[in-house]
């Protein structure tokens, strides 16, 4: 008897209408769109405005596209997971309220936090219940609101995010799917990229908020060095324990964290740039977006039968790779 795999059956996307450009920036900080450009590879970003609206309402209209377009009813959905690091509120799970609003009344949900490996993460997380043979379809969908954590003040950060979600539907296959996986944490990274206050260790209070503590905090360097180290390192061991070569791969899926992290990775893989997914110069890092928007980008030149690796790595730290064969 064949195994049972989890495969992406289908894919959708939302990001906000609203653009902040590279120019915008220049009014707002001291920057440039030459800089920007030269070190992230960043051009614009989108923004979610508009009262009221949280990482649940990008959330629900890439959950409601995916079930629209694969043509599934809502009540067969078994299980949502979420990753996110900016949820509506601390409780309940966004993963909740995502469902509430997409009409999804028999699954249950929950969120997963693992910064920008968040994705990675819960994709493994739910292919566990189809392989298992638990569930037969499970939504693994990827969102972030990061302009509502982000100082504009701040010009080493502010020019890094942006907003947006994306969403797959995992079901059986015997074929094709997830392959393997390696997911790798380290707290020790957790000094250099993290949100210093709004937790229960610092709650909320009128001094957190007056020093700016509510915002991403990042240390560019230590973060850019394990981000290039890790990554390749990760793409490196799942492609060895799975006898695959850069010849094999047809596309490199990576974390939309910095360019220039990216091609560090894409040549210790030994992949050439045409087989790279990047829209960071038009999303910028969306943390638990950028997996999956890159795949509903690139959806239409996808084969069935692809190999895929996507890889991330994020605060905490936390990184990982995936393999993943493309079932449609």
């Amino acid at each position: 008897m064949s195994q049972i795999r989890a495969a992406i059956s289908a894919v959708q996307g939302y990001v906000p209408d609203d653009v902040l450009s590279n120019a915008d920036l220049e009014k707002m900080v001291d920057t440039s769109d030459a800089w920007i450009t030269s070190r992230t590879g960043i051009s614009e970003r989108r923004i979610l405005k508009g009262a009221g609206l949280g990482t649940s309402f990008m959330a629900e209209k890439a959950v409601t596209g995916l079930l629209e377009n694969s043509g599934t009813d809502p009540d067969e959905i078994e299980l949502l997971i979420c990753a996110t690091v900016t949820p509506d509120m601390t409780f309940p799970a966004t993963a909740n309220i995502i469902c509430d609003r997409a009409g999804i009344k028999k699954a249950f949900s929950y969120d997963i936090n693992a910064a920008c490996s968040g994705f990675l993460y819960a994709l493994a997380t739910g292919a566990q219940f189809i392989q298992t043979g638990v569930h037969k379809k499970v939504i693994v969908v990827g969102a972030d609101k990061m302009s509502s954590i982000v100082n504009y003040e701040d010009r080493e950060t502010c020019v890094l995010f942006g907003d947006g979600a994306g969403a797959v539907l995992l079901e059986p296959s015997a074929r094709y799917g997830i392959m393997d996986f390696v997911l790798r944490s380290d707290g020790a990274g957790c000094k250099h990229l993290h949100m210093k206050a709004g937790g229960s260790a610092l709650p909320a209070s009128h001094e957190t908020v007056d020093a700016k503590q509510h915002y991403v905090y990042q240390e560019g360097q230590p973060v850019f060095k394990f981000a290039v180290v890790n990554m390749a390192n990760v793409c490196e061991e799942v492609m060895k324990r799975n006898n695959l070569k850069s010849e094999d791969i047809a596309w490199l899926v990576p974390h939309q964290a910095n360019k220039r992290i990216v091609e560090a990775t894409r040549e210790r893989v030994g992949l050439p740039v045409e087989k790279v997914m990047l829209n960071i110069h038009k999303y910028g890092n969306t943390t638990d977006a950028t997996l999956p928007l890159c795949l509903w980008d690139w959806e239409s030149q996808l084969k069935k039968g692809d190999n895929l690796i996507l890889t991330a790595v994020g605060g905490g730290f936390t990184w990982g790779a995936m393999y993943l064969t493309w079932a449609y």
